[in-house]
């Protein structure tokens, strides 16, 4: 019997956890001589009270809905895929040879390729450590973080000695065409009279980030594999019995992981960079463990907490612009949220299930 109701699982815990994180990270800025009403207000002017503001909003939002949403599929299929980080940078690689070396008449047509590229690059690099521990039982956590690091190894290669564009010095790939530009919200939303979102990244990407989220709803709670990785995470043993096989349901919730992390590069690469640059996933990879995490892996609650998060990183950018509070205060917000809502989620689940339970008694 379920003790609390679903929408005290799904809001409720997690804005107390947020608020048990603000609260200590007040307490953080107080003890570095700050005011933490005056540094709100400053994150929520920067990052809210513009359209400028809001378009890097978006666009660091955009970047965490998709790694979300990777490590959300692996989740529901109890694995741990914490190689977001890698696969969106060989995302990054497969958008970069799509758009660098074939022509294309218009920016949807290529969106479209480069989106298959990434997915497929995002879910070859995801695909190894899942063999490993479907077939060798090499522990998921310890190869898709390894493959991180081997990832930044052959992007680096590549942009150095086969991408980079003869007589520069920048290992990054050259300018992708114009006809592949994707359109900025600046572009999509700017009338003549009025200038919106003025510079920011922000751009299509972000409509195909929701799109994601309501594929990846739609696969996990609408569609028979869907069941069947959920049945695997709940208990291998009666999924075995059920006749799901182990092997099956580990290659496709990691390809399908990694694709989704792997899409993150049409955001970053594709519409803001428009070239293929070291360091371009700026650790969204590992953000959207946080992002899965305090989302409890539903694509709606990715959706709320890759917003959030997208607004810590611009309202972070701000404090860091305008005060004497370092932009690694932002680190620690974020530490804090994945410590409440991740390692310390049953120090407020505990507590409010007792209330529940007595208030269901009184009911009763």
């Amino acid at each position: 019997m379920q003790v609390m109701p679903k929408w005290a699982d799904v809001v409720l815990i997690p804005v107390i956890s947020l608020l048990l994180a603000a609260l200590l990270s007040a307490l953080v800025i107080i003890g570095i001589g700050e005011d933490p009403i005056a540094a709100v207000g400053l994150m929520v002017q920067g990052a809210l009270g513009s359209t400028y503001g809001w378009g890097y909003t978006l666009y660091y939002a955009t970047n965490f809905m998709f790694t979300g949403l990777a490590v959300s599929v692996a989740f529901h299929a109890r694995l741990f895929n914490i190689g977001g980080e890698g696969q969106a940078m060989l995302g990054g690689l497969g958008v970069a040879l799509v758009c660098v070396y074939l022509p294309w008449p218009h920016w949807s047509v290529a969106l479209i390729a480069a989106g298959l590229a990434a997915a497929v690059f995002g879910a070859a690099w995801a695909a190894i450590p899942a063999y490993l521990q479907a077939r060798r039982g090499s522990h998921i956590v310890i190869t898709t973080i390894m493959f991180n690091f081997i990832a930044a190894a052959v992007l680096n290669y590549v942009l150095v000695n086969l991408l980079r564009p003869k007589g520069s010095m920048d290992p990054a790939s050259q300018r992708f065409p114009e006809t592949v530009h994707l359109p900025s919200f600046q572009e999509m939303f700017s009338t003549a009279d009025t200038v919106l979102f003025r510079g920011a990244p922000a751009n299509v990407t972000f409509f195909v980030a929701i799109l994601a989220c309501v594929l990846v709803w739609l696969l996990i709670w609408r569609t028979r594999l869907g069941y069947e990785i959920r049945a695997y995470g709940h208990s291998e043993t009666g999924a075995l019995y059920a006749g799901i096989s182990p092997f099956r349901i580990t290659m496709i919730a990691m390809l399908i992981s990694g694709g989704l992390a792997g899409l993150m590069a049409i955001n970053n690469v594709m519409g803001e960079a428009e070239r293929l640059v070291l360091n371009a996933t700026e650790g969204a990879g590992f953000i959207g463990i946080a992002v899965a995490l305090m989302g409890r892996s539903h694509p709606f609650g990715v959706f709320l907490a890759a917003i959030l998060f997208g607004f810590l990183y611009q309202g972070g950018a701000e404090l860091a612009l305008w005060t004497t509070i370092p932009r690694e205060l932002i680190v620690v917000i974020q530490a804090l949220v994945i410590l409440f809502t991740g390692a310390l989620d049953n120090m407020v689940r505990i507590p409010l299930e007792r209330i529940f339970l007595r208030l269901r008694k009184r009911a009763g």
